[in-house]
């Protein structure tokens, strides 16, 4: 097995097991969990799981929601070589009975509310074990019964992936790529120091296991929350005054619109943002409010991860003239936007379909369904997903364009723009809009009448929502699109 600074991933994990203390490990809800009481569950379920005899690579169905007791499972998991398979936490019982009636692991781990009467007759008729994860104690559900387990080697961990269009999909990811992509290269100019990292995306996803893991391993605290919320952010910064943090895109407008001083945000020399894409204008609000830089990144999860950021370095030496850019490629990757129809290569400037190859995946090129522009300068510039055109009469139509256009009324503070399906015209857009505070009143006609002078006729939506807050996937915080569209039927 490759190894990481001469440790595989399940030998890190061993060493964090190992790693006991009464010192404050990880805060969740204002109550701090020690170090001992991590490694105790790890090893319970370390050992509950060897105790089972079950072959290398076994595959384990994890539910992991943002708990200190799903961190310890997570470490225990990983010890024992196990192929462990994320269960998406956030739908269903009915839906969790279903895909683990249909993945047959081994045995299921999941936070003791998880074995609802569907799993729990799910398990009973199929053999599978339940692990339950009570507080920070683990307490046997059901027992896996002697038959022929799948497993996989050399094992892998399959992540979600966000879930912005439709149920989120797994991808794999083996141990190694792991231990030396994620574990051994974190993100550099974007460390805490010797202060807690503070945690909100889920370990399920891409994002969350590249922000959650190295501190896990690696022993630092951690202050975990359940999703991302500003007053929690701003809690953080104020208390502990880091010099670099990071937030999903989507937090960049709450904290505008949150009105947050100045002087809270004084300690940060940086904030790193990804997961979604910003638009140019609130990056360019932020940087003038608060005086601090934003650093982009792009990265999707069939990548493993990042491929493009914008470093300090970059930021210093041109990279601030590029409002809206993620940066380059990071070394060793590739990046190049090809024609939507012929995928010929086009030339430095041309809107087009971009392709990555990414060396945590393969040697291949990968197509992606972004729209793209790279600069003659290398600097990249994501426009939106070609996927989610909306066809209306022939009429090919960009939601982010009618989204980009809404944000520069005074009073909007978030949109999402999506197509319905339509008898006569095939799609038509709708759109749900959130309002900064203090402008409740404003009407739909002027929301419409300010984006006819921004977009064409076409673009105007059918249909109109004022909200008060978007839906987003638990998983990356993104808009979650199926949402957004059942709020209109």
């Amino acid at each position: 097995m490759t190894k990481t600074g001469n440790q595989s991933l399940a030998a890190l994990a061993h060493k964090a097991i190992a790693r006991r203390g009464s010192e404050p490990a990880v805060q969740f809800q204002g109550d701090w969990i020690r170090r001992s009481e991590l490694s105790d569950l790890a090893g319970s379920i370390l050992a509950h799981l060897q105790a089972l005899a079950l072959p290398a690579g076994s595959k384990i169905a994890f539910v992991a929601r943002n708990h200190p007791s799903a961190l310890a499972a997570f470490v225990g998991l990983l010890a024992g070589g196990f192929s462990v398979r994320m269960i998406y936490p956030f739908q269903s019982s009915v839906g969790i009975a279903r895909e683990i009636d249909m993945l047959r692991p081994a045995v299921v781990v999941a936070d003791h509310s998880i074995f609802s009467d569907e799993l729990m007759a799910v398990l009973n008729s199929t053999g599978i074990g339940g692990l339950a994860l009570a507080g920070m104690k683990l307490q046997p559900i059901t027992a896996a019964t002697d038959r022929q387990f799948e497993a996989i080697n050399p094992p892998v961990v399959e992540i979600l992936t966000s879930g912005t269009t439709g149920k989120p999909k797994p991808f794999t990811l083996t141990y190694d790529t792991i231990a030396i992509h994620f574990v051994g290269a974190p993100a550099p100019g974007l460390k805490t120091g010797n202060i807690p990292v503070l945690l909100y995306f889920p370990i399920g996803n891409i994002s969350g296991l590249y922000s959650t893991l190295p501190a896990l391993l690696l022993g630092q605290q951690i202050i975990l929350l359940d999703r991302f919320r500003v007053e929690d952010w701003h809690a953080y910064i104020v208390k502990y005054r880091p010099v670099v943090s990071g937030m999903p895109p989507a937090g960049l407008q709450m904290v505008l619109d949150a009105d947050i001083p100045p002087g809270d945000l004084s300690s940060l020399k940086m904030l790193g943002a990804g997961a979604a894409p910003l638009d140019p204008d609130v990056q360019r609000r932020f940087e003038q409010r608060y005086g601090i830089p934003i650093l982009l990144s792009y990265g999707a999860t069939e990548f493993g991860g990042p491929v493009t950021r914008m470093t300090p370095e970059l930021y210093e030496n041109g990279g601030r003239e590029k409002i809206g850019s993620v940066g380059k490629a990071i070394p060793g990757f590739c990046l190049r936007v090809v024609h939507p129809e012929t995928y010929e290569p086009l030339s430095a400037g041309e809107e087009g379909i971009l392709e990555v190859v990414s060396p945590r995946i393969g040697p291949d090129w990968i197509r992606t369904s972004d729209l793209a522009v790279i600069d003659d300068e290398g600097y990249l510039f994501h426009r939106g997903r070609a996927d989610g055109a909306i066809v209306r009469g022939g009429f090919k139509i960009l939601p982010e364009t009618i989204e980009k256009a809404l944000l520069k009324h005074a009073q909007v503070s978030a949109v999402s723009v999506v197509g319905l399906k339509d008898a006569r015209l095939g799609q038509v857009p709708v759109a749900a809009v959130v309002l900064k505070p203090g402008a409740e009143n404003v009407p739909v006609e002027a929301l419409e009448r300010h984006l006819r002078e921004h977009v064409l006729a076409t673009h105007i939506p059918v249909q109109w929502k004022i909200v008060e807050e978007l839906p987003r996937t638990a998983l990356s915080f993104k808009v979650d699109q199926a949402a957004v569209r059942a709020m209109f039927g």
